[in-house]
């Protein structure tokens, strides 16, 4: 395998579904912890959106550089003999990218643009402290979200159907994230918590539960296998 490093911000969720991903394919990367707000970040070399995560791969004498998650889920799917993240099921296919594109899309619009920005993005920026309204709203929106999944959790082995896919990285990323804050009411989503206890017992997860934001300890059940 060539030589990869990863740039990532360990709390941006999809620096977290590429670290996953990586995890699942056994593929070794060395890895660059990057802070995208500041200056001299050198996203802003390698990415024109100065965006994480970024995955700059060596291939002899030729450099490989993959900006943003969609394209490192791309490469890692294309370097596999047989369907990883994406099953071979096209009805589970389908249904896999329609969920990715939904946390792409709607949950990182209507909750993490949200309570991310009041939880990790404000403290990280000295912009004050969160505002009650802006958390509220966060959370009737993730609450929506939340009834959505554990509908999809309670009705299917995985979140797209039978397989292990890129939808079960993504939401587990992203929800990672909003539980290392507490937000997550799970004993309100019994279906979506077993899912979530099935994922982040997985040999892929661990080095997201070492995790920590600075000046902010983690919820207690954050590493907890079994919560």
């Amino acid at each position: 395998m060539s030589a990869a490093v990863l740039f990532h911000f360990p709390f941006d969720p999809a620096s977290r579904t590429v670290r996953l991903a990586l995890g699942e394919a056994r593929i070794e990367v060395a890895e660059t912890v990057v802070r995208p707000w500041e200056p001299d970040c050198p996203l802003i070399a390698l990415n024109p959106s100065a965006m994480p995560p970024v995955l700059q791969i060596e291939q002899g004498r030729h450099r490989l550089t993959l900006c943003e998650a969609s394209a490192i889920l791309g490469w890692i799917e294309d370097q596999q003999k047989s369907p990883l993240l994406l099953p071979a099921d096209p009805r589970e296919r389908a249904e896999a990218r329609r969920l990715t594109a939904w946390f792409e899309r709607r949950f990182s619009d209507e909750v993490n643009a949200v309570l991310l920005h009041e939880r990790l993005e404000k403290p990280l920026l000295r912009l004050g402290p969160p505002e009650a309204r802006a958390l509220r709203d966060g959370r009737a929106a993730l609450k929506e979200h939340l009834l959505m999944l554990e509908g999809l959790a309670g009705s299917r082995d995985r979140l797209a159907g039978r397989h292990l896919s890129q939808a079960d990285l993504i939401a587990a990323a992203h929800l990672s994230v909003l539980d290392y804050f507490g937000e997550i009411a799970w004993a309100s989503w019994p279906s979506l918590k077993d899912w979530y206890v099935k994922v982040k017992s997985r040999p892929s997860f661990r080095p997201l539960l070492s995790d920590r934001f600075q000046g902010l300890a983690a919820a207690a059940h954050y590493a907890d296998l079994d919560f």
